[in-house]
Parts: structure tokens; C-alpha cells; sequence
């Protein structure tokens, strides 16, 4: 029999009663009388068992159950269902009791918890892919109770608290990628905030070490100075509130690592370039019926005060998010000339803020009603119900994270979209139909493309024309799911028909010609011409890519070699001869595909990815698109892991042939000292290089430093290597390297 000390470490037996005395202290107001009693009974049996066993991180279960119990009780606000719940989810794993025991000895509620729990944990054992269409029937059923999907995410922050020095880096990969990926956005759409920055801060720690620790560093290396600034910020403020009679608490707030190094990335700077790191909180005692009024108040103060950026205001007092959250954030240029964002709200809208729809239901008594809270579940339940099943993680990423816009129709008809939302998003959530024909918008009384993004209170009037038809490339203009997947929808159709249309077209040739077709000397013919695949060769026929006379002499000599007539063999030149080593033609000789990449391919669909640019050498692999093509794409390709995680089933194994021969464009992003003359150095070391083209350079200098991007046309990794080598050797040059 497993003792309790040999089941704890004991590091995990002092926490375990430090936790059981913060969840007694925490929940002891909604705790019944002999709930500890029975909890402490069923999770001892549950140890004595010896069933219960570590998970591949080494975590103790039973610990991690109260590791989570406490953040649900304590940063999220849930109560005795929810804390009891969570507690027995050991007890009820190795079988120690049965949901009637839970429901007899602890009730109603807290057996619907325990169950959808239960659910969650047989989910996980079916498919380890979090984007399956599993994942998505399990929030849809969770939706009536939220409860499941606040503790999901509990969970996972407390694994994603537990793994840090573990070993098993693959797993802690993963685990932060579906943390980023998935439940950082659905935190965020509870309302969650404080959870979601957690998340994706320790989900950036794992995934981009390098960058977490850099700007981590760059903060406490600049705490003091920013602390002093955020004090001389506050104090003249907090002077004219007391004075005008208002209660309050004031406290800066730096962003959150992950915040920072998203701007980092979209404005091209470091973290010194990020003018807006730290935000200034002014959260009052009002009471309800006073808080709007109050806020208002603080925000005449401050704008009288200092100069305010009305671009970079957000009210959502007069309409709250549909998650509960209301708070007031304006942006002002305090001292030094130096931009700083001010969050106005009450303590009420704090704790929302902080705890989410848990806070928001436990002050919607307030007003006396449910509507708020049941229209949100209802709105959310929709919106995972329409979900198309391969588009489940499209729609977290574009539709949960982003704010919402509201645009009407020229007769005043009400939509949501996501913030970013374009013209055409818009034409397909008014009717697929009119997605499909659609060629602009009237926004006011000017004319605007598909592409053009729509803002709030726009009222847009969508152009159509009967001879309109879907592109591919519509699918990267539209944010929202919907619009995408009908997209998609509509070109498969479109070349459903297309590769009809080829193929009587072909039938009718050969008949005319009064050839009969069989269908396995047709299959080789297409192999030989290098189609891999049916559709590609009939799509070729479509474009005309490929000429109907070619093919069929291709198949009429395929024939006569069937038949023994007319056999030559191919004779070529020595000069057109390329040499395979033995590395090359160990990996093609086995039954796994590798794609060969070679300009001189022909009947194969394929493009070098634009996200990561891949030059002649570079290690790569094929991603087969929605549309049939293949996007070629570096192994160390920024998104990489996404496509793998996602979309394992469409990678492609891929290697160059041949000796490129090509010129490519490649993108370098270099520092250094902003001195007199040294762009021109730059610019003279590759107009010396052979068979080397500048194609662009921009440079921008701060403080003394210059930070830009140069775009050469080269042609393959070496070259590439040999041209960072020298650049580096320009005096004044900090940094080379390739932009990802």
C-alpha cells in the first residue's frame, strides 16, 4: 500500500499542505459542512491505490489538482463546485468513487463539473491533436457550462507554470504552442486578461528563449528610470483627483513581455523603439450608479492636463466588450515628450477585468438580470456550432483575439465582425452569393476595392457583378473564417467543373482522332508528362499550361511501346548530364516522397514561400495549399511548427536538384553605428560582387544607431553566407542577418 510520503516528494508534501490550508481558507464561506472531510477521504484512497501516476513532465496529479484548484478559486473567482470539482479529478481517474458517490456526498453541482471533466480527460486520451473536430464538440457541449472551459484553462496555466526546467523539450513545445495558439485567445474572450498574459509570456519563455530573456533584461535594466518617470507622471494627477473629491488607487503596469515583443516585431524595432512599455491604472471606489460619471470626470482631468491622442482611444463605457469588460483607455503625451496610456475604471470593472466572465456574473446582480451573460453564452455557442471543422483553429485565431467592429447596410442592418474585417468579409456574411459575385463597396459615397478594411459605424453598400468569380488569393484579404471557408468552397466547385470541362474536352480530341482510351496507358502518360497527381494534369489542360496535341502524342507513343512497336531509347546530351551523389540517391531510393525541387520541372505546381524566402541549398519542405500547389518553405520557416502542428498531413518532404542556376531575393536585416558613409560602403561591396543585383535598401538611424533591411538577388546559400561574411566586416556593422 502507497504511503502519502512516499507518494510526495517532500518539496510536495510542504506545498500540499500549504495549498490545502489557502483553498480551506479561500472557499471555507461556500464550503458545506463535511466537505473536507469527505475531500481529504477520497483523495487518500486515491493515493493508497498506487493507480495514480505522473504525467510525462514527472508532475504529481493530486498536486496539480490543488495547484488548479487555487487558481480557480483565487485568480479566477469560482467557487464549490468548481474548487471541488477540480479536487476529486484524481479520485474519480483511478476509481477510488463514482459520479453517484460525488453526487451523494457532495451534490448536484459538483458532479456536472467533475463530469465534464471527466470528458475533457477521455477527449485527450482519444487524440493528442488539439484542433480536431473532437476539440470543437467538446466546447460546443461545454458551452451551457462555462465552469469545464474556466478550468481547462487553469489547467493549463498551471502546467505551463510546472514545466519549466523540465527535460522533455518536445512536449513542452507543444504544449506552449497550443497555450499561444489556442487557450491564450480563449482566456482573452472570457475576459481572462490577466491569465491570457501569463499564458502567452510563459509561452514566448519556452518558444522564443532568446527574445523572453532579452527583453526581460532590457526591462530590469531600466526599472528604476521608468519607476521615477511613472512617479512624476502620477503625482501631479493624483494632486487635481483628491481635489476634485474623487476616491482612488493609482499603480503603473508594465506590458506584458509577449505585448512587447509583438510590437517589436511589427514596427522592426527593439525594445528601446517600443515608445509605449508601461501603462498608468486609475481605478476609483464608485458606486454603481456614480461610475461612469466618475470616470468621465478622471478623463477631463488628464486631458486638461496633458495632450491626448484621439486615434488611440478606447471607450468601452458606453458600449462594454461582450465579455463584461468596461474600462476607459486613452493615450496622452506626458513628460519628456514620451506617449502613455491610461486605463480610467472602477473597482467593480477591475475585478471583472482581472477575473473575467466569473467576475461579471457575480455583479450582474447589479441590474437585476441574466440577459447580458445569457446572450454571451448563446453568441458564443453559435459561433463554435457554424464552425467549419478543419477552420476550428482559423476561427480562435481571427475571430476570439480580435475586438469587435460594427457595420451596417444602406437599410440600417446591424453586423459583427472581427476588428480588421475587409469589404469582402462583409459580402460573405451577408449571403455567400454575394461574396462570390462581389468587386467593391460604396462606403459613404466613395468607392473603395474587396481589400479595403472596415471600421465601426461604417455603413457599406456592396457592389456585384454577375461575371465575378473567387481568386485564390481572396483567401489571404478576408480575416474571418466564415468568409474563408466559403471561399474555399467555391473554388473547389469551380475546379471541380474546370477539370470536367479538360476532360471531355481530352476524350473528345482523342475520339475525333479515333483513338480509344485506356485508362492505364492514360495514367502512365500523365506520370510521364510529371503530373503526381490526376487533378494537377486536368487543371494543366484547363490553364492551358499544357497543349492537347502533346499529350496525345504522348500517349499514341506510350501505346506503341506497350505494343513493342517503335522502342528508342532517350538519348542525352553529356552537357545536360547532372550528377547524383550517393546521399541523394540513398534518400530517393526509399518508398518515402521527396519531392525534387529543379527550375526545369515541368507539370508541378509549386512557389517559393514569401514568408521565409528559400534560396538554392537552404534544408526545405513542401506545403500542399488549398488549392492543390505546393509552397516551398525553409525548415527553420517562422511558420513552421504551426503548419506541422496543424497540418501535418500536407507536409512534403522536399531537396533541390541540380545546381540551381536561379537568382533569388533574400532579404538581410542589419545594424550598426549611424556613421557618415557607411551605406555607401554596403552598397559598394555587392555592386563588386558578380552576378549579384541590389533590389532595395532602407535604412532608418536613432539615437545613433541605424537599423535597415537590404533585398540582393543571389543564387544559393553559399553565395549568401560569403556576402553576410563581408558585409560584416564594414566598419561601424553590429549585426547581419537573414530576415525570417
Amino acid at each position: 500500500m502507497m504511503t502519502e510520503r512516499s507518494f510526495f516528494t517532500e518539496d510536495e508534501h510542504t506545498e500540499v499542505v500549504y495549498l490545502h490550508h489557502e483553498l480551506i481558507k479561500r472557499a471555507h464561506d461556500v464550503l458545506v459542512s463535511g466537505d473536507d472531510t469527505r475531500l481529504r477521504s477520497y483523495l487518500q484512497k486515491a493515493i493508497e491505490s498506487g493507480d495514480l501516476i505522473r504525467d510525462d513532465f514527472g508532475l504529481n496529479p493530486v498536486l496539480c489538482d490543488m495547484q488548479t484548484a487555487l487558481i480557480v478559486a483565487d485568480e479566477i473567482g469560482m467557487t464549490r463546485g468548481s474548487v471541488i470539482g477540480v479536487m476529486l479529478t484524481s479520485a474519480l481517474r483511478c476509481g477510488v468513487c463514482t459520479m453517484e458517490d460525488v453526487r451523494k456526498d457532495f451534490g448536484d453541482d459538483v458532479a456536472t463539473v467533475l463530469h465534464g471533466l471527466a470528458r475533457v480527460a477521455e477527449l485527450y486520451k482519444k487524440t493528442s491533436a488539439i484542433e480536431t473536430e473532437n476539440f470543437r464538440q467538446l466546447l460546443v457541449s461545454f458551452a451551457e457550462d462555462m465552469r469545464v472551459i474556466f478550468i481547462m484553462i487553469a489547467n493549463r496555466l498551471n502546467v505551463m507554470r510546472q514545466i519549466r526546467d523540465t527535460e522533455n523539450d518536445e512536449a513542452r513545445q507543444k504544449i506552449a504552442m497550443e497555450s499561444a495558439y489556442l487557450y491564450a485567445p480563449l482566456a482573452h474572450k472570457l475576459g481572462l486578461y490577466k491569465l491570457k498574459s501569463e499564458l502567452e509570456d510563459l509561452s514566448l519563455k519556452y518558444m522564443e528563449h532568446d527574445a523572453y530573456y532579452h527583453i526581460k533584461e532590457c526591462l530590469n535594466a531600466k526599472k528604476a528610470s521608468r519607476d521615477a518617470y511613472i512617479a512624476n507622471f502620477i503625482d501631479p494627477i493624483e494632486k487635481k483627483l483628491v481635489e476634485a473629491g474623487l476616491h482612488f488607487h493609482m499603480k503603473g503596469r508594465t506590458k506584458s513581455i509577449h505585448s512587447i515583443w509583438q510590437k517589436m516585431k511589427k514596427q522592426k524595432v527593439d525594445v528601446d523603439g517600443v515608445y509605449d512599455l508601461f501603462a498608468i491604472r486609475i481605478i476609483l471606489d464608485s458606486p454603481y450608479e456614480r461610475e461612469k460619471q466618475d470616470c468621465w470626470q478622471v478623463f477631463s482631468i488628464i486631458t486638461d492636463m496633458y495632450q491626448s491622442n484621439p486615434k488611440r482611444m478606447r471607450d468601452w463605457l458606453s458600449v462594454p466588450k461582450s465579455n463584461g469588460y468596461e474600462s476607459l483607455h486613452i493615450t496622452v503625451l506626458g513628460p519628456e515628450q514620451k506617449w502613455v496610456e491610461v486605463q480610467i475604471r472602477t473597482e467593480r470593472m477591475d475585478d471583472v477585468a482581472e477575473h473575467g466572465l466569473a467576475a461579471h456574473w457575480r455583479y450582474k446582480g447589479i441590474q437585476g438580470t441574466q440577459g447580458g451573460t445569457d446572450e454571451w453564452l448563446a453568441s458564443i455557442r453559435a459561433a463554435l456550432e457554424s464552425n467549419d471543422d478543419m477552420q476550428l483553429m482559423d476561427q480562435f485565431k481571427m475571430d476570439l483575439v480580435e475586438d469587435e467592429i460594427f457595420v451596417f447596410t444602406p437599410k440600417g442592418d446591424l453586423f459583427k465582425l472581427p476588428k480588421g474585417a475587409t469589404v469582402l468579409d462583409f459580402a460573405y456574411a451577408i449571403h455567400t452569393k454575394v461574396g462570390d459575385h462581389c468587386i467593391g463597396a460604396k462606403i459613404g459615397n466613395k468607392n473603395v476595392t474587396i481589400r479595403q478594411p472596415l471600421q465601426s459605424g461604417d455603413q457599406v453598400e456592396i457592389l456585384t457583378a454577375t461575371n465575378q468569380t473567387p481568386k485564390q488569393d481572396w483567401v489571404n484579404i478576408v480575416k474571418t473564417s466564415k468568409a474563408r471557408t466559403k471561399i474555399r468552397q467555391s473554388l473547389k466547385e469551380m475546379q471541380a467543373g474546370q477539370i470536367s470541362i479538360a476532360k471531355e474536352l481530352l476524350e473528345r480530341k482523342m475520339k475525333n482522332k479515333k483513338i480509344d482510351v485506356q485508362e492505364a496507358t492514360l495514367m502512365h502518360t500523365i506520370k510521364k508528362l510529371g503530373y503526381k497527381h490526376v487533378t494537377d494534369f486536368y487543371k494543366a489542360i484547363s490553364d492551358e499550361a499544357i497543349d492537347i496535341n502533346t499529350i496525345i502524342e504522348e500517349y499514341e507513343a506510350r501505346r506503341r511501346f506497350e505494343k513493342g512497336e517503335d522502342v528508342k531509347s532517350d538519348v542525352r546530351k553529356a552537357d545536360e548530364f547532372v550528377m547524383t551523389s550517393k546521399d541523394e540517391h540513398h534518400r530517393t531510393s526509399k518508398d518515402e516522397d521527396v519531392m525534387v525541387i529543379d527550375k526545369d520541372l515541368k507539370g508541378l505546381d509549386f512557389q517559393l514561400a514569401r514568408c521565409c524566402q528559400p534560396i538554392y541549398g537552404d534544408d526545405v519542405f513542401g506545403f500542399v495549399t488549398a488549392s492543390g500547389g505546393i509552397k516551398i518553405h525553409r525548415m527553420d520557416c517562422p511558420n513552421a511548427p504551426q503548419m506541422r502542428e496543424r497540418f501535418g498531413y500536407r507536409i512534403v518532404k522536399a531537396r533541390w536538384a541540380g545546381k540551381g542556376g536561379s537568382q533569388y531575393a533574400i532579404t538581410l536585416h542589419i545594424i550598426g553605428n549611424d556613421d557618415l558613409g557607411i551605406v555607401n560602403n554596403i552598397t559598394s561591396i555587392i555592386s563588386k560582387e558578380e552576378k549579384m543585383l541590389m533590389r532595395s535598401i532602407s535604412i532608418d538611424s536613432h539615437d545613433g544607431l541605424f537599423s535597415g533591411h537590404l533585398t540582393v538577388m543571389l543564387d544559393d546559400t553559399s553565395r549568401l553566407q560569403q556576402l553576410i561574411k563581408k558585409l560584416k566586416t564594414v566598419k561601424g556593422v553590429k549585426n547581419v542577418e537573414r530576415s525570417r
